[in-house]
């Protein structure tokens, strides 16, 4: 009989290693736990969501995520609120649209509820067919530049100027001179390939942040007031949906930007890091992967806890691709990192003294990362470069991933249509710039 950990896991132990397993997903941990700092950085941009209590539904997310894809899904793969998709739920519809925090949980929500259901009906496959492919490479480069540029505000590095709407900040003192310093420490520690490079260099900023001071108050921009406590309750953002306003065309946008970013997110990340790792060739079907709706439902399942929890979507992470490279091939790789996020949650203390300052080289990084997709754009065919352009560069002009989406959409139709290339326009991408263009004469 089979011990109990390979029938939950799916583990083999004529080909698998219970100590390569552990360590593969060891390492996931290491490259991914910088969420556990950086989105309670940006979630404390919004009253009413305690830093604490972020950090704790941040952690629990990741733990539920990432267990339902051990157990149910038998994967190597981690998961925790996604980068883009937070800046998002706090920058653009909630300080952007306006909206309060309970609604754009109550998006999440539904859009959690709605994956679900476009994996179990296979309505996600009609999708993924129905949105251009140049697109889709655009939006990833777009968050990219979006994550990038919040980072270096927060760091102090860009400034408002009333001159130029933006422009550089003084990068000799205070936090920006601190979020230089840690960019070029983090940035060493990514080219030399080290694992967990990015939170080794959040913890090394957050370390010389100790003796750099803040020109405005005279203190140290790290303040440490201990390692160890219990986790902060999430009780103040425990299930706090807001309903009156779900039938409005807000929260449709929202809800299918929301949709739209996890669903071609998590199948870029699940198809890349297994194309990777060899499991499934190159020149092979894009769908071809073994489990991949197991994945997809677990991904979902994880965005429903998440929006209860108080967080934004909770995604699939491409930092799985290190545990992958490590070896790991099973569940029992997600459930080590699961593990760890759980010890994470008694050392909130040392998690919620990082300055955003020592989190901005993170988000620069991470959108460094998420750049690779535009090589993959067709730019010398302008009736899809220009919608393309228009999807990456608005995104963090217009402070808005959504406008960027909905941009490209409508630039993606317009300029298909006048060069009278009607047949790669689908229906579905008809319906979507009509839908968009109302909202903007309208709303």
């Amino acid at each position: 009989m089979k011990p109990a950990f390979e029938k939950l896991f799916g583990f083999d132990s004529k080909v698998n290693s219970v100590r390569t397993e552990i360590l593969a997903g060891i390492t996931t941990f290491l490259t991914m736990a910088y969420i556990l700092a950086v989105n309670p950085s940006i979630f404390s941009a919004l009253p009413g969501m305690p830093a604490g209590s972020v950090f704790t539904a941040t952690a629990l997310a990741a733990i539920i995520g990432t267990l339902v894809m051990a157990l149910y899904a038998k994967k190597p793969f981690a998961l925790a609120p996604g980068m883009g998709l937070n800046a998002f739920f706090v920058f653009t519809v909630c300080l952007g649209m306006g909206y309060t925090w309970q609604f754009a949980l109550t998006a999440v929500l539904l859009e959690g509820i709605l994956f679900i259901i476009f994996t179990v009906t296979k309505i996600r496959s009609w999708l993924l067919s129905a949105i251009p492919g140049t697109l889709k490479k655009a939006i990833g480069a777009g968050i990219g530049l979006f994550i990038a540029f919040i980072g270096m505000q927060n760091a102090g590095i860009i400034v408002n100027n009333d001159s130029t709407l933006v422009g550089l900040g003084k990068i000799t003192e205070g936090t920006a001179l601190l979020g230089i310093i840690g960019l070029f420490i983090t940035a060493g520690l990514v080219m030399a390939k080290i694992r967990g490079g990015i939170l080794w260099g959040i913890l090394l900023t957050t370390v010389i942040g100790l003796f750099v001071k803040d020109p405005a108050t005279g203190e140290a921009i790290t303040k440490l007031n201990g390692f160890v406590s219990l986790p902060d309750s999430v009780g103040p953002i425990f299930c706090k949906f807001e309903w009156h306003n779900i039938f409005t065309l807000d929260m449709l946008v929202v809800v299918f930007t929301f949709l739209f970013i996890d669903m071609f997110d998590t199948m870029g990340t699940i198809i890349g890091v297994h194309q990777g790792a060899g499991l499934i060739p190159d020149d092979g079907p894009r769908d071809n992967v073994p489990g991949a709706e197991k994945m997809f439902l677990a991904d979902s399942i994880a965005t429903v806890a998440g929006a209860c929890l108080g967080t934004s979507t909770t995604t699939t992470y491409v930092e799985s691709a290190a545990g992958v490279g490590e070896g790991g091939r099973t569940g029992l790789t997600a459930f080590s990192t699961a593990v760890c996020f759980a010890l994470a949650l008694f050392l909130s203390p040392l998690f919620l003294a990082i300055p955003s300052a020592a989190t901005a080289p993170a988000l620069i990084i991470v959108g460094v990362m998420m750049m690779p997709s535009i090589k993959r754009i067709h730019w010398d065919d302008y009736c899809k470069a220009i919608p393309a352009f228009i999807t990456i560069i608005m995104m963090p002009l217009a402070y808005s991933i959504s406008d960027g989406i909905l941009l490209g959409v409508i630039s993606y139709v317009a300029c298909h249509a006048v060069a009278g290339r009607f047949k790669d326009i689908s229906i579905t991408m008809w319906v979507l710039a009509v839908l968009f263009i109302c909202k903007y004469i309208f709303i």
